[in-house]
């Protein structure tokens, strides 16, 4: 969940608290005698309750419900905005020409040294795109990752492996950040490790904070083509339009006959 920090009675609520909640909601009620059950009885939104039988369970009370429904409805309303600044990003792809995937789950090779075992990790981009082209070399593909909650991009950028696998799948890697309710970008470029790019959502508009290097790909590895073939692409808006650049000079030329 991504429900903000609350403080109640002097008590530190965050996420953590919402889940433990949600599973007591879902469960019979056993007590787990550990701090975040403490914080949540001290709190006031959980209360225990002793059963017929002599054995102490605990339940939300009121004031817990309310915490749960609050938090649901900020995670639903996280979700609403990552959705919306995904599908920008993929709109933005397909305006420039590119072929683009949301949802795929990538199995990408983590860097190691020449005497450690191959390493891999299940990635999963946000949004996936390459060029319209049929010359391998030519394919750039690109990674964007989009943020719109600041604890789920710090969370995110704690994990090397993470990104390392971004990195391995596309030639480049975008991290794409949201904005809070206050209008301000959720990080900083600084904030993002060197190796990927930054856009940031400025009104409506995606502004470069920082340019993404580059990464020569020669060819995507039969993996990844057997991921791309069994998913289906993005189809363009119809307000598009098709005054997309004209590729054709990527695509393989036939050879020109000498003249008679």
């Amino acid at each position: 969940m991504t429900t903000r920090l609350t403080t109640i009675n002097g008590i530190a609520l965050g996420r953590t608290h919402a889940r433990r909640l949600r599973d007591v909601y879902r469960s019979a009620g056993w007590p787990s005698l550990d701090s975040v059950e403490v914080e949540l009885l001290a709190a006031g939104l959980l209360q225990r309750v002793e059963e017929s039988s002599g054995h102490e369970k605990v339940r939300l009370s009121d004031a817990g419900i309310a915490f749960l429904a609050q938090a649901f409805h900020a995670n639903r309303q996280a979700m609403s905005a990552h959705d919306t600044l995904v599908q920008r990003v993929a709109q933005a792809m397909l305006r420039d020409g590119r072929i683009v995937w949301t949802d795929l789950s990538i199995r990408a090779r983590l860097p190691s040294q020449p005497d450690e075992a191959t390493r891999w990790k299940i990635c999963m981009p946000d949004v996936f795109s390459i060029r319209n082209t049929t010359v391998a070399g030519y394919l750039e593909p690109v990674v964007h990752e989009i943020k719109v909650s600041r604890a789920d991009l710090l969370g995110d950028l704690k994990s090397r492996d993470k990104r390392d696998s971004y990195l391995d799948a596309g030639g480049q890697c975008w991290y794409v950040l949201g904005c809070d309710r206050k209008g301000k970008p959720i990080a900083d470029a600084d904030e993002v490790p060197i190796e990927c790019g930054v856009m940031v959502l400025q009104g409506d508009n995606l502004e470069v904070a920082r340019n993404a290097p580059k990464r020569a790909v020669a060819d995507l590895p039969f993996a990844l083509w057997m991921v791309l073939a069994k998913a289906t692409p993005l189809r363009a808006s119809t307000d598009l339009g098709s005054d997309g650049p004209d590729q054709t000079m990527l695509q393989e030329q036939p050879a020109l006959l000498p003249p008679p």
